[in-house]
């Protein structure tokens, strides 16, 4: 769930670079945001991934395997995907006009939105792809270790 920091932070810092915003206390504001948003939405995507390997454990039972536990990490993923994409397009839909605007105070708003809008779009991008593989792939890696019984 951390990796979704540095993916947020790449996409911030390359909104930041594009618009030529220096780093200021609006524009730490901002990540400050956005991390928590990132981290946020990571572990909401871990809980559900979690949820549909536990369904799915329970309905196959000592038959469970490597072909289930894909295909449930496959639903969970496929369950979250609306709301994070709502989330995203709710941020970034409310924070345009302030990039927009010209009026007074705006340049030191628009220095605080940029970084949220550019790691939003970019921990999109991770935590539905990237985060769903690295949780299969830890859970793969447990089924393969041998129970210790001694």
């Amino acid at each position: 769930m951390i990796l979704a920091v540095p993916f947020a932070l790449t996409g911030g810092v390359f909104l930041q670079w594009l618009l030529g915003y220096n780093f200021s206390v609006a524009v730490w504001v901002g990540y400050i945001a956005l991390f928590g948003t990132a981290i946020q939405t990571g572990v909401v995507m871990v809980v559900y991934l979690q949820e549909a390997v536990a369904k799915k454990r329970a309905q196959r039972g000592a038959e469970f395997g490597r072909a289930d536990l894909l295909q449930a990490v496959k639903d969970g993923a496929r369950l979250r995907l609306r709301p994070k994409v709502m989330t995203v397009v709710t941020i970034v839909a409310s924070l345009l006009p302030i990039m927009w605007s010209v009026r007074p105070g705006a340049e030191v708003m628009r220095p605080l939105a940029a970084p949220i809008i550019g790691g939003m779009v970019s921990s999109l991008i991770h935590i539905l792809i990237v985060t769903p593989v690295i949780f299969a792939w830890l859970r793969e890696r447990e089924m393969k270790k041998p129970l210790n019984c001694g």
